[in-house]
């Protein structure tokens, strides 16, 4: 402490971090060995040392006498660029929670610039009035009957349009379109209609999303995300017709845990606005407006009641002992029942379980997991069961590990024995992994026959179909 106050002194007009630097590089330098400070130092060092200022007369002794070693330390000064003062400052850290003040101010502020680009998006009412004008200022009709435009007829288009509309027709539009046309210096105006409408949508679930953003960075947390799909249940017509009270809360969970699971991976717990909309779920979600929708499509949604019913019965019908909680033998009975227990012992050490036990939102995460395979998404979930060793990748060790679950399953059968040898080559030229003899998560995904390889090492239904596809015996 003594040394490095000695030091402030020294380089008295220097910031807090230069000092800090010049103190532990000498310090560093003084405990060298002696064969170790005879090398060469850096010449850029060397000039950096030869250009200090450092005061020319020592400290005195009322200087030394005067200074208090526990004092705390100069703070660095701020350098201020003449640019400073022109460019403005374009990011705001948000308010701290305990301001309620600042907190109310600028939720209040995110309200009404929320409301005010509402009023900016196009109603029935006029994007009705466009497609008219479109068919109004249609330059060609084919014998097919595509109704096409030149930019002729485009730019008076834009003249006879709303200031509000206009906004959406740019030049930049026409160009973009006319690169897929198959028409020369024409466009179809369909696809002008249909991308206005398209942006309009986007634009509004994007202010509808925002308003449950509390943080205002763009992002919804958990909470948020439950709170919108709890305020949008009544516009769903295929929902609000038939849930009950009680059930709310499971579909709800059902609904956002999907969001989350393909959007949110890497469990940071907020999913970002943008992703949400470019994803395509939230219009698979707002198709459920519709009071006529295919049986088979509802079944096919997973945030329709049949399926959400579906997921949610699966999950009771394995709850044996009615206690609302899966054991690992519980568990054992999902899909075929034919998952090895070495598979469903690295499920509960490596996910949220409660003494031992899995609640409904981590079997969740497990059913969409295994219904989802090839999504990477799910080979993330898999793979980090797969990986027993944390090391990033698997090896014919780590195949071996999960083959003697499969190995049980056949003994049980009295089925014919499998040489792992040959199923171990089989699986390294499936995935062509860039090591021959190690496999990651990107080789999983880049290989396309990541769902057979992770199937026939944790499901011995599966394991038994491919093993036996060439002569159709699919049954033991």
């Amino acid at each position: 402490a003594v040394h490095w106050n000695i030091y402030l002194l020294l380089f008295r007009d220097k910031s807090e971090l230069y000092v800090k630097v010049i103190f532990f590089s000498i310090e560093f330098v003084f405990q060298l060995p002696t064969k170790v400070k005879r090398m060469e130092l850096d010449p850029d060092i060397v000039k950096e040392f030869e250009n200090l200022e450092v005061a020319t007369k020592p400290p005195s002794e009322e200087e030394l006498r005067e200074f208090d070693v526990n004092a705390p330390l100069q703070t660095a000064i701020k350098f201020q660029h003449p640019t400073y003062s022109t460019i403005p400052k374009f990011f705001h850290a948000p308010p701290p929670q305990n301001n309620t003040l600042r907190q109310n101010l600028r939720k209040e502020a995110h309200s009404l610039f929320l409301q005010k680009r509402s009023q900016e998006l196009l109603d029935n009412d006029e994007l009705g009035a466009l497609w008219t004008l479109l068919e109004k200022h249609c330059t060609q009709v084919t014998p097919l009957g595509q109704q096409l435009i030149s930019y002729d007829d485009y730019q008076k288009l834009l003249e006879a349009v709303s200031i509000k509309c206009r906004k959406y027709l740019t030049a930049r539009l026409y160009a973009k379109l006319q690169c897929h046309s198959m028409y020369p210096g024409k466009v179809e105006i369909v696809s002008i209609f249909n991308y206005t409408m398209r942006k309009v949508w986007l634009t509004q679930g994007r202010i509808g999303l925002s308003f449950y953003d509390e943080i205002g960075q763009g992002y919804l947390r958990e909470i948020d995300m439950e709170n919108y799909i709890i305020d949008i249940i009544p516009t769903l017509a295929q929902i609000s017709s038939c849930v009950q009270p009680s059930f709310q809360s499971f579909y709800v969970c059902t609904v956002v845990k999907k969001f989350f699971f393909f959007l949110d991976p890497l469990h940071t717990g907020r999913i970002r606005i943008r992703d949400i909309l470019a994803s395509g779920l939230l219009t698979e979600l707002l198709e459920l407006r519709d009071e006529e929708t295919p049986k088979e499509s509802q079944e096919q949604n997973w945030f329709s009641m049949p399926s959400v019913l579906t997921v949610y019965g699966n999950y009771l019908n394995l709850d044996k002992d009615h206690n609302g909680m899966l054991s690992k033998q519980e568990l054992a009975g999902y899909g075929s029942g034919t998952l090895t227990s070495v598979f469903l012992d690295r499920v509960f050490d490596e996910c949220r379980t409660f003494d031992g036990e899995m609640d409904y939102k981590t079997f969740l995460d497990f059913v969409l997991a295994l219904d989802n395979r090839h999504e990477p998404q799910s080979l993330h979930y898999l793979f980090r069961i797969l990986d027993v060793q944390h090391k990033g990748y698997l090896t014919a060790q780590t195949l071996h590990y999960f083959f003697k679950g499969i190995q049980e399953q056949i003994n049980a059968v009295n089925a014919e024995a499998v040489n792992f040898e040959d199923l171990k080559d089989e699986i390294f030229d499936m995935v062509k992994s860039k090591d021959p003899y190690k496999i990651t998560l990107q080789d999983l995904i880049n290989c396309g026959q990541a769902e057979t390889v992770v199937s026939i090492l944790i499901e011995f239904h599966k394991f038994w179909a491919y093993e036996n596809r060439e002569d159709g015996s699919h049954n033991v």
